[in-house]
């Protein structure tokens, strides 16, 4: 199986399965004598793992990060760097009823059809336990990007039910379990996500994720733009279908005069007086932020029976019952600065070895 690692200057591979005995990544290219320990680490994996409210899978897993290589003394080597995370709370036998069945929606079909195999056990590869790796690697790009770069993300839709932009405090995100910059949406999802957990059904979601305080020249023209690899590391998260930069797919409304973010000098510095371009232009970051939205569809395993085929190519029906998400755009959040993050670490060392800087 291809299609494992991610990046270029810095680059990782993930590995393991969603009730395998572990899971982890190997993170190549950091550079030499940058602090990092598990602690730095942690924090980020503990904003992402499971069972933190009612609202997410009730499996339990701590999450709890070994650094195996790459670090000594305190400081990074410049060697690969390989990380361990051990899996816990793994229930196999919620799978078995339907191992021969195909889940609609989920990867069963096409990853047997490929393979000739599959791993029924809550997906294997395709789980998306597999983004806790990611969220590991993307903690060790943000010490390369260091404090002046803040990558923040937030839940702004959940259904059809979005925020109002006027009551944005990014604060409010660290008092709900939603990651909501608003204050009266984060409340009236509680009943909207209550009512889908207890029908045993799903919803989808939109998640924002924004990249403050990121210097101008990142990205390289044509086929390595910096929104091409954002795409790309967007589309790549478990369910996630849609991603746009900026104004996006707003952008086919605008008029030209609109769409244009008109430039003025402010203190001998180039300032826009707008940003639909998301803080990307011609594939190069302009200095201002950059603004990622993705959506994330709703979760395939619900307990209202779906049609589906089995591997004897019989017709029959299925219903999934163990611990999901009612909405798994929730922990899609730190997925998402995640993968922020390690783009732009990639782009900002890859920005290095080309123009020089520090």
């Amino acid at each position: 199986m291809a299609g494992n690692s991610f990046g270029s200057a810095f680059r990782f591979t993930t590995w393991g399965e969603s009730h395998g005995p572990a899971i982890g990544c190997v993170v190549d290219g950091t550079p030499p004598r940058i602090p990092l320990a598990e602690a730095d680490i942690q924090v980020w994996l503990d904003k992402r793992k499971p069972g933190q409210s009612r609202f997410t899978t009730q499996r339990r897993e701590p999450d709890q990060v070994k650094i195996l290589s790459g670090v000594f003394e305190g400081v990074t080597t410049g060697t690969p760097i390989s990380l361990l995370i051990e899996n816990e709370d793994a229930r196999s036998k919620d799978y078995t009823d339907i191992k021969d069945k195909f889940r609609p929606g989920h990867a069963d079909y096409t990853y047997w059809a490929k393979y000739g195999i599959r791993d029924y056990r809550g997906g294997g590869r395709s789980s998306a336990r597999e983004t806790a790796s990611r969220v590991a690697a993307g903690a060790i790009a943000r010490k390369i990007l260091g404090d002046a770069i803040v990558i923040r993300g937030a839940l702004i839709q959940v259904g059809t039910h979005r925020i109002d932009r006027t009551r944005w405090d990014w604060e409010e995100c660290a008092r709900n379990p939603f990651w909501c910059p608003d204050a009266v949406s984060a409340q009236a999802w509680h009943g909207v996500l209550d009512e889908v957990r207890k029908a045993g059904s799903s919803v989808g979601a939109v998640v924002e994720v924004i990249a403050s305080g990121v210097p101008v020249g990142l990205g390289d023209p044509i086929y390595d733009k910096l929104d091409a690899d954002l795409a790309k590391a967007m589309m790549s998260i478990n369910a996630v279908k849609g991603v746009e930069i900026g104004a996006g797919m707003g952008a086919a409304e605008l008029t030209g005069e609109t769409n244009a973010d008109e430039m003025r000098m402010r203190d001998g510095k180039v300032s826009f007086l707008s940003n639909q371009a998301g803080g990307i232009l011609g594939g190069i970051s302009s200095g201002q932020d950059v603004v990622v939205r993705f959506a994330v569809k709703p979760t395939s395993s619900i307990l209202s029976p779906r049609r589906t085929v089995d591997l004897h190519g019989q017709n029959t029906e299925i219903s999934t019952k163990g611990r999901h998400d009612p909405c798994v755009g929730i922990r899609a959040v730190p997925v998402g600065e995640a993968m922020m993050a390690v783009v732009l670490a990639d782009h900002l060392l890859r920005h290095r070895a080309q123009c020089g800087g520090s």
